[in-house]
């Protein structure tokens, strides 16, 4: 028997990347895909990449039964949908929203929410009921660090650039999503400030409890339509190859996350749920970049991980997508 699954808020960028993973799944059935502003539409007028799907229609109802809801909503607006339904005590919740990531926000409507960054919360996440789904920079911030948390060498002030893809910035058109503003350009956004960072420290200080130094973190637009590239620096004594040796026992065998020995760049991995990573030292600094593509590990494809973790199926089932690389 298969996973029936639901989507709530169905016509946004992450929903259409759940979409493609879940039509394609071994065992999944899609129950629902509820849009007030689609409802009776076929999901293909949406989301055209899925031309081929003739039939799947979003729909104004919810069924409060099916075995698992993704809550593809805004920010503000998950906790607010979930008070406002009853689902079945056996219906899994993950959610993609940013409501329940932090420790004092991970309770609404009598459920509580595990942190779903699966390369460090497994065990916890197959016994789970409801999962709030990592942000897109945190997932790549995380994993940067994590290794260097969990070995307590982050005692310096941590300084971050990350550049992020049009498709970060979701489906509704602001200013600074026109082609015409994003073409040939690129720009600081939130700098110090992202609304990310709060989880980062958090996620951080499971390792290594003390961490209380900066996190300067400079999230910039780029002008390209998806994918994330973070280069993270600090002072820190240990040579390269201890450096690269902590990575590489720290990431064993955890699916979808890759050690690169040499540089990397954002389209080995656009179009994957892939986390590819480099580490290396300049003079007293150690310097890691990490590549994601942000609907893919940073969303949606880390999203149907959880999943398959709750459920127990293979952790890689649906998920195993090559680059599109030229």
């Amino acid at each position: 028997m298969k996973i029936k699954a639901g989507i709530i808020g169905g016509t946004g960028y992450v929903a259409g990347e759940l979409l493609r993973i879940l039509i394609l799944h071994p065992n999944v059935d899609i129950d629902f895909v509820y849009s007030r502003s689609a409802a009776g539409k076929n999901i293909n007028v949406i989301h055209q990449d899925l031309f081929f799907e003739k039939k799947l229609k979003f729909s104004n109802s919810i069924n409060e039964n099916s075995d698992v809801v993704f809550l593809s909503l805004g920010h503000g607006n998950s906790s607010k949908f979930l008070n406002k339904y009853n689902f079945a005590n056996h219906t899994k919740i993950i959610d993609l929203s940013q409501d329940f990531r932090l420790k004092n926000h991970t309770s609404s409507h009598k459920k509580t929410f595990i942190y779903g960054l699966t390369a460090i919360n497994s065990e916890k996440i197959k016994d789970a009921t409801n999962i709030a789904n990592p942000g897109c920079f945190a997932t790549a911030i995380e994993l940067a660090l994590l290794p260097l948390a969990k070995n307590k060498l982050l005692n310096k002030p941590i300084h971050i650039h990350g550049v992020t893809g049009s498709t970060g910035a979701g489906r509704s058109l602001s200013e600074t999503s026109h082609f015409s503003w994003r073409n040939n350009n690129i720009s600081v956004y939130k700098p110090f400030e992202h609304q990310h960072i709060a989880e980062i420290k958090e996620t951080l200080q499971a390792f290594q409890p003390d961490m209380n130094n900066e996190i300067n973190f400079i999230p910039l637009r780029g002008n390209f339509s998806r994918g994330i590239i973070i280069t993270a620096y600090m002072d820190c004594d240990i040579d390269e190859k201890t450096l690269n040796d902590i990575y590489v026992k720290f990431y064993k065998s955890i699916p979808f996350i890759e050690i690169s020995k040499t540089t990397i760049h954002l389209k080995q991995v656009v179009n994957t749920n892939y986390a590819l990573i480099h580490t290396e030292k300049n003079q007293n600094k150690a310097f890691i970049v990490v590549v994601i593509d942000n609907l893919l590990k940073g969303a949606a494809g880390q999203a149907v991980e959880n999943m398959n973790l709750m459920f127990g199926l293979d952790h890689q089932a649906g998920l195993n997508f090559k680059a599109s690389y030229f």
